[in-house]
């Protein structure tokens, strides 16, 4: 459509007021590294300021790990993963594959294995419930504890009623479930809503003005559940905009339930890896807990959980969980740490590359601003304020002389400093008559 833009390789990365939008666009890092940026005059990154009256969030969702001994081997992956490489790039993670769940969603990788000819060990899955298959075994009621091999995976180490067994197997692959990406919806201060029957954080409806969550990033993980929401929250946009909406037959997609039960650690010796990023154990969150680190904020610092580059996409849920469970709170009752943009790198430069007129950030004048400038200030910008560095009297010569002129007015006789960027006035409550409040501009020694 002529007056559609379709920004790929972009990602939104932060929620800001009156609907602005920050997005960053890789212009040029898929390119071949001897591709000559000077030559073709193309940047490697852009960044973007979009304002949009509304805007309709389909961001999906993530898939996390599940934390037992030695996860982070080689061969280990997400079940989410193995499934992108059979179907989108038609690759084989493995020759003998086992996967490792506790919800339903990740038996569509056992059986899209099984369709593709790929050998499926087994299927363990941490529910008594667990659907049966015809197509591979499923051990009911197990978990894996540990993983073994020099530099790859070469077996697995499952608990069940039985006791201890070993697999050989040179791919796992394990999935928590889903956490629902929520980070935008949340930059305005908002709030995530735990749901139960997902055990996942959802986002709070309305906490950015204009924007509509639909689909997987809003708790509906079926493809039709996910399809109808996005064109629900489609039709509300055009109604809003005044614009006509041409509905259109949604093509038939599985709408299969969201089966999920409470596994975040399987518990054990050794290391259970929660953040592979910052190398954050299941461990190291009880330890926070035991040295009165019982504030979510508290235990990030304490182990550096969620603090890498991912900021915690694939390990936050898991972390608070195994806190609420130390502490004897509910996920809930032990909330969340902030989010806070960008929800994905950002080099310094594609930031400033555009700073280089007054029109890309305000300008912020003191309560004395215009007493400065009526007495011919020099105006210096500190941050985003500018503030007067000297007052240059008819005959100085130098910034030197002026400073040295002034630093004996403030000697021998007075000095004024206007400190009104500091100042912040809250009322709360009903004014009492005859109450009143003014600023007061305290003009400049001559």
């Amino acid at each position: 459509m002529d007056n559609v833009r379709l920004m790929s390789r972009t990602a939104v990365t932060g929620a800001y007021d009156q609907g602005t939008y920050g997005a960053l666009e890789r212009v040029s890092h898929h390119l071949p590294r001897n591709h000559s940026l000077k030559g073709s005059h193309r940047p490697r990154e852009c960044f973007w300021r979009i304002a949009a009256k509304h805007c309709v969030l389909a961001a999906g969702a993530l898939e996390r790990p599940v934390a037992f001994r030695n996860n982070d081997r080689p061969g280990v992956m997400m079940a989410g993963a193995v499934r992108a490489y059979l179907n989108r790039w038609g690759v084989a993670p493995g020759e003998r594959i086992t996967l490792f769940a506790n919800n339903d969603d990740a038996h569509r990788t056992a059986r899209d294995l099984a369709a593709a000819g790929v050998h499926l060990a087994a299927v363990i899955d941490s529910r008594h419930d667990a659907p049966d298959s015809d197509l591979f075994p499923v051990l009911k009621g197990a978990q894996v504890c540990n993983t073994s091999g020099g530099k790859r995976l070469e077996s697995i180490t499952v608990r069940s009623v039985r006791g201890e067994e070993k697999i050989q197997t040179d791919c796992l692959a394990m999935s928590g479930g889903w956490n629902p990406s929520v980070h935008l919806t949340c930059h305005l201060n908002g709030r995530p809503t735990w749901r139960r029957d997902l055990l996942a954080f959802v986002p709070q409806p309305d906490a950015v003005p204009g924007l509509r969550a639909a689909g997987a990033c809003n708790g509906t993980f079926s493809t039709h559940g996910a399809l109808s929401e996005g064109a629900a929250a489609a039709s509300e946009v055009l109604e809003a905009l005044g614009l006509a909406r041409h509905g259109a037959p949604l093509p038939q997609a599985e709408d299969a339930p969201y089966r999920i039960a409470p596994l975040w650690a399987v518990p054990g010796k050794g290391r259970a890896w929660l953040d592979f990023q910052n190398d954050v154990t299941g461990k190291d969150v009880s330890q926070a807990a035991t040295e009165n680190f019982r504030s979510v904020e508290h235990m990030k610092r304490y182990t550096t959980q969620g603090m890498a580059t991912d900021q915690g996409k694939n390990s936050n849920v898991a972390a608070l969980a195994v806190l609420a469970d130390v502490t004897g709170r509910s996920i809930p009752e032990t909330g969340t740490t902030t989010f806070r943009p960008p929800i994905v790198p950002v080099a310094i430069g594609a930031l400033g590359a555009g700073a280089a007129d007054q029109g890309f950030k305000p300008q912020r004048f003191l309560t004395s601003h215009e007493v400065a400038e009526e007495r011919g200030a020099s105006q210096l910008e500190v941050g985003l304020w500018y503030r007067a560095a000297y007052f240059a009297k008819q005959g100085e010569t130098s910034w030197r002389q002026s400073c040295d002129r002034e630093v004996m007015y403030v000697r021998k006789a007075v000095g004024v400093c206007d400190v009104s960027t500091l100042g912040k006035i809250d009322i709360r409550g009903r004014m009492r008559p005859n109450c009143w409040i003014s600023s007061i501009a305290i003009p400049l020694a001559p």
